[in-house]
């Protein structure tokens, strides 16, 4: 996030030191960059043909290309001790009425096909409006657990590398845009790059980001959790950086998640087919890869990387070099000519994807909470749930924001 909203924020001295610094490098995996090389990379003849490996696997067109994300109850990391409360489960069985038979025989197939872990056979009927009893964030850092239910415990694919996306961000709220942002990212690694996604995470800022409109933290990560468990099979959110004391460098955010992920779990699992010693056939071997973790940012953020004193350039070294940035083009914005200019981005820029918008789509979370201000309908701009816990809680209702902020709509 934009650094120039720590309340203790001073523009930068190309001499001063970070407190803290970032991780070493040692602890970081080491994957490569997250985009291929060009032909001409390869000191190769450039009239030579490429080998290309053929894949004579096809799934069903059925299944669709999201079944890189993990959807059986197997593939998925255990369950924390704790689970949504009873309250929020909006069906219950005096609801269900005699017709509901054929329903939740039908649902009961559905759930055979890995729908939803821990989901109920009645509550997979509306994504949308069924919660699915998925572990909660804590409120506070002492109760605090990494959220895993939805990372993937083995790699499907051995000859991909692993990769975790993380968006940093107000979320306040969170919109279909944040939504989409995943969604696009996972096209774009999947038709060009050699990565495997194994999971998402939303990170929202703590209180201390200083930034007006912006709902209490709790607040923030709840509405991410009722929009991720009720609309997504893969995405998380991480109450970490929520529950700092302190504004906390999106560099430090990274080097979190590649804490728990790499450091305390040891990476993924994969299980790779490896040849006996005496050449009499082949054996599965099972070892543990580190998993590449890359922020996912808008343009607009990426833009603030240019600005003189505002992004320390060990922090730009670090986030760009050893972690990788994804960067969704927001309308109007020029991100490739950006990379362009900006030395330290055009040195990583192996490690940096630029994702274009096919379908432009220019929700912000500023224009929502000017339309909730206004008492103008915010449906089918954010999740019905989140739409819901905005009235019961009474957000945004009784706040003012600057003309500039609401004018330029960015987040």
């Amino acid at each position: 996030m934009d650094p120039t909203r720590d309340p203790d924020f001073k523009p930068r001295d190309p001499d001063a030191k970070l407190l803290p610094p970032p991780d070493p490098t040692s602890k970081i995996p080491k994957s490569g960059p997250i985009t291929p090389y060009v032909l001409a990379d390869y000191n190769a003849s450039i009239d030579a043909p490429l080998q290309m490996k053929k894949n004579t696997t096809h799934l069903p067109h059925s299944q669709g290309n999201h079944q890189r994300i993990p959807l059986n109850k197997s593939e998925f990391q255990p369950l924390s001790t704790t689970g949504s409360s009873e309250e929020d489960f909006e069906l219950d069985d005096e609801n269900m009425d005699s017709d509901s038979g054929s329903k939740r025989e039908s649902l009961g197939q559905l759930s055979g096909h890995g729908i939803g872990i821990g989901v109920h056979k009645n509550q997979i009927a509306d994504l949308e409006e069924v919660p699915h009893g998925i572990v909660r964030q804590a409120r506070f850092l002492e109760d605090y657990e990494f959220p895993t239910h939805r990372l993937a415990n083995r790699l499907q694919d051995p000859n991909k590398m692993p990769l975790v996306i993380v968006a940093c961000g107000s979320f306040s709220p969170i919109t279909y845009l944040h939504l989409r942002m995943f969604e696009m990212a996972l096209d774009a690694i999947s038709e060009m790059t050699r990565f495997e996604v194994v999971g998402g995470y939303y990170s929202p800022v703590s209180d201390n980001y200083k930034k007006q409109g912006l709902a209490p933290s709790y607040h923030r990560v709840r509405m991410c959790e009722l929009a991720c468990e009720r609309t997504s099979s893969w995405l998380m959110v991480d109450a970490w950086e929520s529950l700092q004391p302190s504004y906390t460098r999106t560099a430090k955010v990274l080097d979190h998640f590649n804490h728990e992920i790499n450091v305390k779990r040891g990476g993924i699992t994969v299980h790779e087919k490896k040849r006996n010693a005496d050449n009499s056939g082949y054996h599965m071997e099972e070892h543990k890869r580190g998993v590449k973790i890359m922020l996912l940012a808008g343009g607009d953020l990426i833009e603030s990387m240019g600005e003189p004193g505002v992004w320390a350039d060990e922090d730009l070294h670090h986030i760009l070099g050893n972690y990788g940035c994804l960067i969704v083009e927001r309308t109007g914005s020029d991100v490739r000519s950006f990379l362009l200019s900006h030395d330290i981005m055009y040195e990583h820029r192996r490690n940096v994807l630029v994702i274009k918008q096919l379908i432009y789509n220019d929700i912000s979370s500023t224009k929502v909470r000017l339309f909730i201000r206004r008492n103008m309908s915010v449906q089918y701009l954010l999740p019905n749930s989140v739409i819901r816990y905005i009235q019961e809680h009474k957000l945004y209702i009784n706040q003012s924001e600057p003309v500039k902020q609401v004018l330029s709509g960015k987040e």
